[in-house]
């Protein structure tokens, strides 16, 4: 093998950067247009200078939902120029207010500055309006991976210009499976991957990549399912077994409720990584449900803290023990609730559940809540309508289905019966369970 240019001592001095790096990942919100982008700069000036730092950048504001929407007019074959004109020149102006109203006169986008290297917003720009252009009935999923995962790669770059610091192509060193929209990571290549190809761009200085998105080992994009980012800062930890992950929300930080739903929030100042797993799993915005297993596994404490004010305390995720939590209220919209009976009233056997089980993973569906009686089985859902009628063509021959749609599932995790009377008062409950800790149900 060739010795690096630098020798064995530029591989010893990347070791160590790693060995101190602090990864911050800024979501949408943070991004959302020029004046955040500004304040994300001064965060990383005041709190991240004089250290290796990684930063993870999710796409701008709503632009996801944006690039959903021009995706499915593009793969129904309607019409979505308009709203990728406005997608374009969102991006575009963000660019000239950051830049100067002459950033890139060159060429066709007006971007040609905005760029870091060979890449260029107009260049992401035109890659993604070909990518439209080439669309084709069918892989509706691995499709949509391709044109989605365009808003992290537009919001990085556009960070990276301005902090003046090293942009990264994270689908290169992220290696997924073919599992479409929720890919699931070949950790060894990853991580071999990772440290050989962030590892020496820290000594350089500041890097900045994208979350959410991957690859396959043939170069095919994937992403790693909705409000993924988290879950690609934590990645990157792990590969590069960073000293801290710090996540920076609207928030104070990690909350027992979303404020914009629940009044009279409570701050939590430090909570484990169990409890905060389980949070995550059923349903809690704040942090990813996969973000907390690498982390945890490596010891690598995760901070919550607020880009609004960003020299308040926040909340570390860690390795601690704690008394009992003041209850935390989860709430998950858009929700199917699914019940399978048996045909003939023969009880719902295991042999039933085995066969139910295999088609909801067949048809890529996961359960968030169950429950069983003699006849009948019922599962509630993140509501899908490809998959759900893929899911009822597998299963309607076998079982009597009925089904709800635009439901609510409710969690109270550490409930209390005055928790429990708080949130149930005036609903109408469809299911509901309790375990211990855990109270959930199901509302239309």
């Amino acid at each position: 093998m060739d010795a690096h240019p630098g020798g064995a001592g530029f591989y010893l001095c990347a070791m160590q950067q790693a060995a101190s790096l602090q990864v911050y990942k800024f979501g949408g919100a943070s991004v959302r247009d020029a004046d955040a982008i500004r304040n994300l700069a001064a965060i990383v000036r005041t709190h991240g200078a004089g250290r290796p730092l990684l930063i993870v950048v999710s796409a701008m504001g709503k632009t996801t939902n944006a690039l959903e929407e021009i995706f499915g007019l593009a793969h129904a074959g309607h019409d979505y120029q308009t709203l990728l004109a406005q997608l374009t020149g969102f991006h575009l102006a963000v660019g000239r207010e950051l830049l100067g109203p002459g950033a890139g006169a060159s060429d066709e986008y007006g971007a040609l500055a905005v760029a870091v290297g060979d890449t260029s917003l107009g260049s992401l720009l035109e890659s993604l309006r070909e990518r439209l252009g080439r669309m084709r009935p069918g892989e509706y999923d691995r499709q949509y991976d391709q044109v989605v995962s365009y808003g992290e790669l537009l919001a990085s770059l556009l960070v990276a210009s301005v902090l003046g610091a090293d942009w990264l192509d994270c689908r290169p060193l992220i290696r997924t499976d073919r599992s479409w929209r929720e890919g699931r990571v070949d950790w060894p290549t990853t991580e071999r991957a990772v440290q050989g190809g962030v590892g020496p761009r820290l000594v350089r200085g500041v890097v900045v990549t994208q979350g959410f998105v991957g690859s396959t080992a043939s170069g095919v994009t994937t992403t790693l399912g909705r409000e993924g980012s988290d879950y690609s800062a934590a990645i990157f930890a792990y590969c590069l077994k960073a000293e801290s992950v710090t996540i920076w929300k609207d928030v104070a930080g990690l909350l027992n409720a979303d404020p914009k739903i629940f009044p009279n929030t409570i701050r939590y100042p430090e909570i484990s990584y169990q409890e905060t797993i389980e949070m995550a799993y059923y349903g809690a915005s704040v942090i990813h449900p996969k973000t907390l297993k690498p982390l945890a596994e490596r010891g690598i404490p995760l901070y919550v803290k607020s880009f609004l004010d960003p020299a308040a305390p926040g909340t570390v995720i860690h390795d601690c023990r704690h008394g009992l939590l003041a209850p935390a209220f989860i709430r998950k919209t858009g929700q199917c609730l699914v019940s399978f009976e048996s045909k003939d009233f023969a009880f719902i056997s295991e042999e039933n559940l085995e066969v139910i089980f295999g088609a909801l993973a067949q048809a890529r569906l996961k359960i968030n809540l169950m429950q069983n009686s003699a006849i009948s089985f019922s599962v509630c859902l993140d509501y899908n309508e490809r998959r759900l009628a893929e899911l009822l063509a597998l299963l309607r021959e076998q079982f009597a289905i009925h089904y709800n749609t635009d439901l609510t599932l409710f969690t109270i995790k550490n409930y209390d019966a005055t928790s429990v009377q708080q949130l149930t008062a005036g609903r109408q409950l469809l299911l509901e369970q309790r375990t211990r800790q855990t109270f959930q149900f199901v509302s239309a």
